[in-house]
């Protein structure tokens, strides 16, 4: 009886395994429908530290509120669909930079930005649009309150959807390929959820 039991536990064991596969060395883990979970509310091991922002895990989030600086995948991509949960207050400027070309030093001229802004003092590019790239199909507020994220690269073609809205669906070739970085600048910014679909 004890040795069937034994055999019950590692079949579950090995079945949990299985089905909820562990990270990597970069701190990447598997996770539904081909995407990998880069950011998981718990290890920041799939991103280097860029700048000055005060990034610590608090509540199961990452969350900054002085300095300025990036969170940066360690890893390089192209063509994707990205998800990210974020937290802002009404002061907050944020954003997810896609294919920046340098790491080290991301800026709207070497990468997309995919802005959370609302109360940017020009509102052509506020949250919602890709920084001198889109504006947004129409105008979004983020502060306050969990949103989502759901951005895809394609080639030339990106999609902005957030929390459910379309806010960008535009043509541009200026970058192929590149790191991602989660964008700290003023208020109140955190993260709770990130992943990665390579297409």
């Amino acid at each position: 009886m004890r040795r069937n039991w034994t055999i019950s536990v590692l079949v579950g064991v090995f079945t949990f395994a299985l089905a909820f596969p562990g990270g990597d060395a970069t701190g990447q883990g598997k996770s539904a429908a081909g995407f990998t979970t880069l950011f998981d509310g718990k290890s920041l091991a799939a991103f280097n530290t860029i700048g000055d922002a005060n990034w610590r895990l608090m509540d199961g989030a990452v969350q900054a509120d002085k300095g300025t600086g990036f969170l940066v995948t360690k890893n390089s991509y192209g063509d994707f669909q990205l998800k990210a949960e974020f937290w802002v207050d009404d002061d907050a400027n944020s954003g997810v930079f896609i294919r920046c070309e340098n790491p080290q030093q991301i800026t709207a001229m070497n990468a997309y930005e995919v802005n959370v802004y609302d109360k940017r003092p020009d509102q052509t590019y506020a949250t919602g649009a890709i920084v001198d790239v889109a504006k947004p199909l129409q105008p979004m507020k983020a502060g306050g309150k969990w949103n989502t994220f759901e951005i895809t690269a394609q080639g030339p073609h990106m999609v902005v959807v957030l929390n459910g809205t379309k806010t960008v669906d535009v043509q541009n070739s200026a970058h192929a390929r590149g790191a991602i970085g989660l964008q700290y600048g003023a208020g109140v910014v955190k993260f709770r959820l990130v992943q990665i679909k390579p297409l």
